[in-house]
């Protein structure tokens, strides 16, 4: 599984219906594990983020399917960094020239 950081702000849209919010975050959950992949957490962030979520997912397609479709919601836009775990960037490091 891959592993992405997401940095997501709400729109206008998303933050005039905060009151819902709790139920689209389980929503959004659900549907990136119908997708075959998993929500590691999903924090409420104060400053330039509203929230901060870790996920993994199959493949960077599935991720970005996933993605995709959040924002077609409406309600939130996403910066999203993939991530390593430690044991991925040794690999990565040994394997260096």
């Amino acid at each position: 599984m891959q592993t992405y950081i997401l940095l997501i702000k709400l729109t206008e849209q998303g933050i005039k219906d905060i009151k819902n919010a709790p139920k689209r975050i389980e929503l959004a959950t659900q549907s990136l594990e119908a997708m075959g992949g998993m929500m590691i957490g999903v924090y409420a962030v104060m400053g330039e983020y509203d929230y901060v979520a870790i996920g993994e997912a199959p493949s960077d397609e599935v991720a970005m399917r996933f993605l995709l479709g959040l924002g077609a919601l409406g309600n939130a836009r996403t910066t999203t960094l993939k991530a390593f775990k430690k044991e991925e960037f040794v690999g990565i490091v040994k394997k260096m020239p």
